[in-house]
């Protein structure tokens, strides 16, 4: 049954197409948010760190994770810019990870200390926001248009 529904998405998303593409990183961004998120959750309340920082640990955990699965998985299809740079493009794509990381700080600041929200709810909202960046800036930053034969 299940790889029925998994062949489905692979005709309906195919790895080419740019809805392809952020299904993949939709999938990677889930596997990086539990990484995150467990971590997060752990630092939180398994070592009683101040939220900002469980929250830090966990994004970098997340941002490793990301890089591997987008260039193995997600933007296979694509001409990576940067291919034979691969320090440079690992930069960028960390550069961009940490624009997000300071996003996220923000939203998790706004959301817990100005809304009064709760720190998992308004985790699960940043990371949502911060999801439709990373996609956005590192497709248009590393990984664009198709790579030639």
């Amino acid at each position: 049954m299940s790889k029925g529904i998994v062949n489905k998405l692979r005709e309906r998303f195919p790895r080419k197409s740019l809805m392809g593409q952020f299904l993949r990183y939709l999938v990677t961004g889930g596997f990086a948010f539990v990484a995150d998120f467990g971590l997060f959750a752990l630092c939180l309340y398994g070592f009683g760190w101040h939220y900002l920082l469980a929250n830090l640990v966990g994004l970098v955990a997340g941002l490793v994770l990301n890089y591997l699965m987008s260039v193995l998985w997600v933007f296979t299809a694509c001409k990576r810019i940067l291919k034979t740079q691969k320090g440079i493009e690992f930069v960028l794509f960390a550069l961009v990870g940490i624009a997000g990381v300071g996003i996220n700080q923000v939203l998790m600041y706004l959301m817990v200390d100005g809304l009064g929200i709760n720190e998992m709810v308004s985790k699960m909202i940043a990371a949502v926001l911060v999801l439709m960046w990373n996609f956005g800036a590192r497709k248009l930053m590393l990984f664009r248009g198709k790579k030639t034969p």
